[in-house]
């Protein structure tokens, strides 16, 4: 295993990611373990920062969806590595549990798959969806898992309605008042998520895991 700087392993986990090459982005990761590197370090500004780029890429027509599924998978390959280096006491003391998806009718998965990701080893409990999901689907994981934490994703004006609906929905089952609502996604903004009454709305991925501390906290 070659030895790694900081920088050296930040700037081969975004090549790896924008190359699509899943094996490169795990053997990024054992080298930077085996470096002694911060996991969480390259986790956020080496293969979350290429996973931007590469949704960057996407939106500009220069990188098609199977290469975005891929890149996602790149990125939840290294994940795996570089959990089991995280602090035991990140594991055991969990801020919270989050039941997170894209709303249904959308299938756009990138930055909602970073959010979960960063929320997870930032010591959130996550319990991700996956795309398209349905509103039901929402409302049974927060009653089974206990969540106090939902966070959806729209990235079209079609679908965006679709986080209204879970806020319904959650009102007619009874649970709204346990668990804070979290909104996002391309179509999503400060205003929408006041009119809707989310608790909470989030730009970015790294805005959205502070605000989901704030609101558990």
């Amino acid at each position: 295993m070659a030895t790694l700087t900081q920088e050296e392993a930040i700037q081969k986990a975004i090549e790896a990611v924008l190359a699509v090459d899943e094996d490169a982005s795990v053997q990024v990761a054992k080298d930077a373990l085996a470096s002694g590197l911060d996991p969480l370090v390259l986790l956020q500004e080496g293969f979350t920062v290429g996973m931007r780029r590469a949704g960057e890429l996407f939106e500009d027509e220069e990188m098609s969806l199977p290469e975005m599924i891929i890149a996602a998978d790149c990125m939840t390959a290294a994940l795996a590595v570089l959990e089991t280096a995280l602090p035991e006491q990140s594991k055991e003391n969990k801020l919270g549990t989050v039941v997170i998806g894209t709303i249904e009718g959308d299938v756009h998965d990138i930055g909602k798959t970073i959010v979960a990701t960063l929320m997870e080893v930032s010591g959130f409990e996550v319990h991700n969806l996956g795309r398209d999901v349905a509103i039901t689907e929402f409302v049974r994981m927060v009653q089974e898992t206990g969540a106090n934490l939902v966070g959806s994703s729209a990235l079209m004006t079609t679908t965006m309605t679709g986080q209204k609906k879970l806020e319904d929905a959650l009102v007619a089952a009874g649970i709204r008042g346990q668990v804070k609502t979290m909104v996002g996604g391309a179509a999503a903004t400060q205003h929408w998520a006041d009119k809707i009454g989310a608790d909470i709305y989030a730009e970015s991925a790294t805005e959205a895991v502070q605000r989901a501390k704030e609101a558990v906290g």
